[in-house]
């Protein structure tokens, strides 16, 4: 099931959305989640944790069910 997770800013970086969305407790789990290869953006492996990420971008993380990011509503 996907989730989703609105963002009141213009961006949010990857490593701060895995925190939010609860994928990791904390800046270096989610570090290591990233380094290990384990998140992928819009179905594609990504390696860096300042990965600006925009609404209608995709996280997926192993395991777990897809984030889907979401500006407010207006």
């Amino acid at each position: 099931m996907t989730r989703r997770v609105t963002i009141l800013t213009p961006f949010i970086q990857l490593s701060a959305l895995l925190k939010l969305a609860g994928l990791a407790d904390t800046g270096g789990q989610a570090k290591v989640l990233i380094q290990a290869g384990d998140v992928k953006v819009n179905g594609v492996k990504e390696m860096r944790r300042g990965r600006k990420l925009m609404p209608g971008d995709r996280v997926s993380v192993q395991g777990h069910d897809p984030v889907v990011l979401e500006a407010p509503p207006a």
